[in-house]
């Protein structure tokens, strides 16, 4: 089978793979479609210089072979059936897993091809086997949805672990692709009015037209939306968690989902989070039940119309250089890559 392999800045090479062979409780899945997000990007242009790697975590695909141990059992995936699957690599062992926090799992994660090259997923490819527990059905919807199923795990965890619940006034820091998808998640969800906050009027006007209540600058923020319950920063830019304590109300979160520079830091004072019982939560990656949910709206086809506005473009994996090319130097939702 094919896989691309990334072997320096800009510099992407079609691999020959054996195709891998299925375990008891694997299946092998046939790529339908894989996302490109932010690894990808920094991989690509030489911001995380790690060669040669085999990224593409966000996959969907067709159940092609399963497991002897896991064929026919009621609720596991079957033949034929369209699924998203979770590329993480989750020990089960360590601190973390066994407080149900298997998303921050303390074992080195990826994996390796066959000759040695380190796999982030090695979705950009023909096939990819996982643990059939790691596949989640999608029902009819279409396979570029399903390739969506990992950022919209990461989005359950987030508003999971923030608390949202119907009726919150929401604000989203960043109308980019994770921004967009807190949007359509909340308005899911039952939020009450939701906003998005962004330096760029293309994507603030882009927002409103995808069901955003309000828009907003930074500076504008708090006179245009108010007060909130509840403020996802999904861009880590300076001033973003400033921005986002401004604008929580008494009681209210702060969630960070964007990642932040390494060396960044905030002026924060102490006693507006003591007086006014604010909290602020750190969120990152997803866990098995924030799968369950994902896949299960994904299937139910209530994000649909959100889904089919993220993605920018479509490429095969013939030219997935190009594909990459575009998605780190173009400001874009969502670029997928299809073996067929």
């Amino acid at each position: 089978m094919r896989v691309a392999v990334v072997t320096g800045p800009e510099a992407v090479e079609l691999r020959e793979e054996p195709m891998p062979r299925v375990g008891p409780d694997e299946i092998l899945v046939e790529v339908g479609a894989t996302g490109l997000c932010t690894m990808e990007r920094r991989l690509y242009l030489g911001e995380k210089r790690f060669y040669p790697v085999a990224p593409g975590h966000e996959v969907a695909g067709r159940v092609a072979e399963v497991g002897a141990a896991v064929d026919g059992l009621p609720g596991s995936p079957r033949v034929g059936d369209t699924v998203t699957v979770d590329l993480l690599s989750r020990c089960g062992t360590c601190a973390a897993c066994r407080r149900g926090r298997s998303a921050l799992c303390k074992a080195p994660q990826g994996g390796a091809l066959s000759d040695g090259t380190v796999s982030f997923g090695a979705g950009l490819s023909d096939g990819v086997v996982v643990k059939a527990r790691q596949a989640y059905p999608t029902g009819a919807a279409p396979i570029e949805h399903a390739a969506m199923g990992e950022p919209v795990a990461c989005v359950v965890h987030s508003l999971r672990l923030g608390g949202l619940r119907a009726g919150d006034r929401v604000a989203v820091i960043g109308a980019g692709y994770m921004g967009r998808l807190h949007l359509a998640l909340a308005r899911a969800r039952g939020a009450g009015p939701v906003g998005l906050i962004d330096v760029s009027a293309e994507r603030l006007a882009e927002a409103e037209a995808a069901g955003a209540a309000w828009a907003a600058t930074p500076q504008d923020a708090l006179a245009r939306g108010g007060k909130q319950d509840l403020v996802f920063v999904t861009a880590g830019a300076p001033g973003a968690l400033e921005t986002a304590i401004e604008l929580c109300d008494d009681g209210g979160t702060v969630v960070l989902y964007g990642a932040f520079a390494k060396d960044q830091r905030s002026e924060v004072a102490p006693d507006a989070i003591h007086h006014h019982e604010l909290s602020i939560v750190g969120v990152y990656s997803q866990e098995p039940e924030d799968w369950q949910e994902a896949a299960a709206l994904i299937a139910s086809g209530v994000l649909a119309t959100d889904l089919d506005a993220l993605v920018t473009a479509r490429f095969p994996l013939t030219d997935v250089t190009e594909a990459l090319k575009l998605a780190a130097t173009t400001p874009v939702y969502r670029v997928l890559v299809s073996p067929r």
